[in-house]
């Protein structure tokens, strides 16, 4: 949901409908370029921008992911913290030492995102040994998310990786700390999640909740453009696998020219503009990922792919963020009636 897809108009809208809503921070420095021609400047402006312009449409639960693999994480984090965000989602790396950027009249709560139990458990022992702090909550991403992926490529088809089996390990690490110190630690299961029930099956397993991205790109209020979301209405279930991103990890996209090109090695190695990722090597790069990522969002796919997770091609129409979880809660309601 980042470099735009997520902003102020969807996570205000979930919100709104009693849900977390999510700013994606990845590339605001490109969406507010002309605040600045200074990306990192631009992306603090227009994080601060798009957290006030959701707060002006609901009075909900908003909150923004900020990868740690972002060359400015520390400064969106501390930007984030300033203005009072509901809730800071880390992942794309270990957000080791995020508790450190709270001061003693934050309100933020803070959930790492993580791919595995020893990922969850190491995150909570430095918190303690370092901050006294553990995390408000954990989301646990599976292999069938969209965009990067925190496996190794040989894992995301396997099922000792699947989120099926993750939660219940990650739940089993957490119990220790939960009972030691007292503090609640809700696990959230995120990564294929698209149906009420898919929804009531993970939490079966011991999910207190559900991330979901996917399904809330065929939204009205979804901030990327028309033709964006028409490349998940046009997409068949062949059409969505995973690529080598630039960034050095694996990723799920919906499949076209551009990947195809780069796959046949006919894209060229540029240089890079922004410094926007750590772990990006321009010096094997075929592509600048947030250029073809902001391509897309715009629906140019001559020059750019769009991220998205397994589920994707299952999209149908563009409707309402009120109707998509009307529409969950139902078949979440109609699943557990069945299930008894």
């Amino acid at each position: 949901m980042g470099v735009g897809v997520s902003l102020s108009g969807l996570a205000s809208a979930v919100a709104n409908e009693g849900g977390v809503g999510v700013i994606s921070s990845a590339g605001l420095g490109l969406l507010y370029k002309k605040i600045s021609s200074d990306f990192l400047e631009a992306s603090i402006y227009g994080l601060k921008e798009e957290i006030r312009l959701a707060r002006e449409k609901t009075k909900g639960i908003i909150g923004v992911n900020i990868m740690v693999a972002m060359s400015n994480f520390v400064d969106m984090v501390k930007a984030s913290i300033a203005e009072k965000i509901d809730v800071i989602f880390a992942g794309a790396g270990m957000p080791m030492e995020l508790p450190s950027y709270l001061t003693k009249e934050s309100t933020t709560k803070l959930v790492p995102i993580v791919s595995s139990a020893r990922a969850a458990k190491l995150i909570c022992e430095k918190w303690l040994s370092k901050y006294n702090y553990l995390p408000d909550a954990v989301v646990v991403e599976g292999p069938k998310a969209g965009g990067h992926l925190g496996f190794k490529p040989e894992q995301i088809e396997d099922e000792q990786y699947s989120l099926e089996n993750l939660i219940p390990e990650v739940i089993r690490e957490m119990k220790p700390f939960e009972k030691k110190y007292g503090k609640k630690i809700p696990v959230i299961a995120a990564g294929g999640i698209y149906t009420g029930a898919d929804m009531y099956n993970i939490m079966k397993l011991g999910a207190a909740g559900v991330q979901m991205g996917t399904i809330f790109v065929t939204t009205t209020e979804c901030d990327a453009s028309d033709g964006f979301k028409q490349a998940y209405l046009g997409a068949r279930q062949e059409d969505i696998g995973i690529i080598k991103s630039p960034v050095g990890m694996p990723g799920r996209a919906i499949f076209n020219e551009f990947l195809e090109k780069v796959k046949q090695g006919k894209k060229q190695p540029i240089r890079c503009p922004f410094q926007c990722i750590k772990t990006c090597d321009v010096s094997s790069s075929p592509y600048c990922i947030i250029m073809a990522l902001i391509s897309a969002l715009k629906g140019n796919f001559k020059h750019g792919y769009a991220f998205a997770g397994t589920n994707a091609f299952r999209a149908t129409s563009i409707i309402s963020v009120k109707e998509t979880i009307k529409n969950l809660l139902k078949e979440f309601g109609e699943k557990r009636k069945i299930a008894g």
